[in-house]
């Protein structure tokens, strides 16, 4: 199929910085592409060739939508999936498949499917509701400390909380939800994986997260990580196990933890483009966002190697500023050699909303990460009234 220049039209559910990133592939080989999002403001608005605004979670927006278009994809995962289902029975091709998709989008679900297919993972076990968790608690099946997560809907740290007491239950939802065991580790990791239509599968390098203690948001992406190359390889091997038992099509990453005792234990995966891979739009020599588009159209993967270290920084709105966003001292950070801005186009700020990403470059990593503390501590991101 042409793809490039033609009438061919990519459908992607879901208009955030994501797929703001996603379309600037799209526009480099000229793809058509059809967006939607509920949201006027969706940072996708401008750079598609069509942008409709509709709810993801409802079956006809989403069907409707996808007939449009030739090839259907996603930047989130909380999409209607019996429109997908209905749309590949039509002959639309989503990607990743509505099936994938139902395996992840449950985190309940999800980890089952981890204990099934002998990937390791950390002890966790489902409630229906918030009434469920506490009988556990009292009958002792369940004891502090413990993860608990929503099973659907969470996002960018919501819908995680550390349970210490039975105080920290009065803040938390009642929905279904997992409660996880606490894992001592010295590191999260992440791989991302890229699979073809075609099956060809390519990883990118380990990355190390740092995580902001409060808002349980990533703060920096360190790439490579700082681990033992056999504790690397580990992590992609166990990554690429992971990608084959969901068989996906498409970007999928593995986040992770290196216990104590150099284990990798698998704690979440999302099927598409990822904020632990941002960095690879400066640092790599194809960036994550080009290998996907490359990946669902079955063209041959593109070299996932770095250049340099990379390092990504999270531009997230400042506590107690919401608003109309103001970038103070952006100017100051670009004249840093190696710096680049991404800002992803949303007009209001709240505390910890994700604004956008710098990303630092430099042959050497310990340098790198020097100049990515220089740029937390310069740029804030507050309100401008």
């Amino acid at each position: 199929m042409n793809y490039f220049s033609s009438n061919f039209k990519l459908g992607i559910l879901g208009g955030g910085q994501l797929g703001k990133m996603l379309l600037a592939e799209t526009r480099k080989f000229d793809i058509q592409t059809y967006v939607m999002d509920p949201s006027k403001e969706a940072p996708c608005q401008f750079g598609a060739t069509q942008f409709f605004i509709g709810n993801l979670m409802d079956f006809d927006a989403v069907y409707e939508f996808g007939k449009k278009v030739d090839v259907l994809t996603i930047e989130i995962e909380n999409v209607n999936l019996d429109a997908l289902e209905q749309l590949e029975a039509e002959g639309i091709a989503v990607y990743p498949s509505p099936k994938t998709l139902r395996l992840i989008q449950n985190k309940g679900t999800q980890k089952d499917f981890y204990v099934e297919n002998n990937i390791p993972t950390s002890a966790h076990i489902r409630f229906d509701n918030l009434n469920f968790l506490r009988e556990a608690i009292e009958n002792e099946t369940l004891a502090f400390p413990f993860v608990w997560k929503c099973a659907q809907f969470g996002y960018d740290g919501n819908g995680v909380k550390i349970m210490r007491s039975l105080n920290d239950l009065i803040s938390i939802p009642d929905v279904e939800c997992t409660a996880e065991q606490m894992v001592p580790f010295k590191n999260e990791l992440a791989v991302i994986v890229a699979r073809s239509v075609s099956g060809a599968i390519k990883t990118y390098p380990v990355v190390e997260m740092e995580f902001h203690p409060e808002a349980n948001q990533v703060e920096y992406v360190l790439c490579p990580a700082r681990i033992d190359s056999k504790v690397a390889q580990k992590a992609i091997d166990i990554a690429l196990k992971t990608s084959q038992a969901f068989n996906h099509i498409g970007l999928l990453a593995v986040e992770m933890f290196q216990t104590e005792d150099d284990q990798i234990l698998v704690n979440e995966v999302a099927p598409r483009p990822h904020n632990s891979g941002h960095h690879t739009i400066e640092a790599s020599y194809t960036s994550q966002f080009e290998n996907h588009l490359r990946a669902i159209l079955d063209l041959p993967l593109g070299n996932t190697a770095s250049k340099a270290a990379g390092i990504m920084v999270n531009l997230v709105g400042e506590e107690g500023h919401s608003g109309p966003v103001l970038y103070e001292n952006i100017a100051n950070i670009m004249g840093i050699e190696g710096v680049t801005p991404h800002i992803y186009g949303k007009k209001e700020t709240r505390p910890f909303r994700k604004m956008g990403h710098v990303t630092i470059i430099h042959k050497d990593m310990k340098v790198a990460r020097a100049i990515a503390e220089e740029v937390k501590n310069s740029i804030r991101v507050i309100s401008g009234q």
